[in-house]
């Protein structure tokens, strides 16, 4: 089982301080590197409401200064609003400065404001995506090479190699990370998604990735009382449904996903895709998970308050972490 901490830095108005929530964040992946995870993941976005990061690199780099085992994973960074070059070079600084821990996992992106603000267009956006993943793949080797008319040559090149991964839940990104990438990202609740990338994998006489991993809920909570927990969680939940279900409206013309209307907290609940657990019955969950399968801890979740994201994971870490299989871990999707 591959244990994942995610941030994605959302500070709405009635959560916790921004300031406290990125002090708190870079202290929580400390831990969770001191007790055995072996992923973060951070997200990226622009001009969001609530502040969701748009710096992942930035972020990585802090972490990387306060930790020594745990792989630093961009799920993901959007490949459309960077100039590659600029990118590699970032890159190639973060994995030197985490000693080869980096781990790129580059997606298309999906909001037109976003593409607007670094003046790229929507439709493009397989092309510069892909184009933006094998440029990085030649930079990130040192080779010389032009771009867009410019001579470029990354330097100082990092001594472990950047694993280059691609997300996103369309068949042609699934096929595309088997041929140019490094690996795919696992999509979430998408099984037939990667499908065609083990199809691909296969076609090209790659390692066979095996089949779709299982997926521990969207957001775990471990509590002793659930239905307490859930009260004050719940609005968190909600805020961040809402944004998934604006955005993908303005970018679709509809709301997408499973939660893309009519969600109030009983219908949240009820969905399984969230969900507050006592010890107990994670342990349980985490049984029927088994091996080939990937946890999920948010403890900042929505803005949540960072105190209450501690007492989640020291709960975890006392009475679940023990229960959790720590045989060979997976890396899912790695295409070689």
């Amino acid at each position: 089982m591959e244990l994942v901490m995610i941030f994605d830095m959302r500070a709405p108005d009635f959560g916790a301080a921004r300031e406290q929530l990125f002090s708190a964040a870079v202290d929580m992946a400390e831990w969770a590197d001191s007790v055995g995870f072996d992923v973060i993941g951070l997200g990226e976005h622009h001009s969001a409401d609530d502040g969701y990061n748009p710096s992942p690199l930035i972020l990585a780099s802090a972490m990387a200064t306060r930790t020594q085992e745990i792989r630093l994973r961009t799920a993901v960074l959007l490949a459309p609003c960077y100039d590659p070059i600029r990118l590699a070079e970032d890159v190639a600084i973060l994995q030197i400065l985490s000693k080869g821990r980096f781990e790129l996992g580059l997606g298309f992106a999906y909001r037109s404001v976003e593409f607007a603000m670094y003046g790229k267009e929507l439709k493009d956006r397989f092309a510069i995506g892909t184009t933006v993943g094998k440029l990085l793949k030649r930079a990130l080797q040192g080779e010389s090479l032009e771009f867009d008319g410019r001579p470029c040559r990354i330097s100082p090149v990092p001594t472990k190699p950047v694993p280059i991964l691609y997300g996103g839940v369309a068949p042609k990104v699934a096929r595309a990370a088997a041929r140019e990438a490094d690996g795919f990202l696992v999509p979430l609740f998408k099984e037939k998604i990667w499908q065609p990338y083990r199809d691909e994998c296969l076609k090209l006489g790659k390692t066979d990735p095996g089949e779709y991993p299982k997926q521990a809920p969207t957001l775990l909570w471990i509590s002793e009382d659930p239905d307490r927990e859930w009260e004050w969680l719940a609005p968190h939940i909600l805020h961040v449904l809402d944004s998934y279900a604006s955005w993908t409206a303005e970018a679709y013309g509809r709301p997408k996903g499973p939660y893309a209307g009519g969600m109030t907290p009983d219908t949240v609940r009820q969905s399984g895709a969230y969900q507050v657990l006592t010890p107990d019955q994670a342990i349980d969950m985490i049984h029927e998970l088994g091996d080939n399968s990937s946890l999920y801890l948010t403890p900042l979740f929505g803005g949540a308050d960072p105190e209450r994201g501690w007492k989640m994971l020291k709960l975890f870490e006392e009475k679940v972490l023990p229960h959790v299989p720590r045989g060979i871990i997976p890396r899912w999707g790695v295409a070689n």
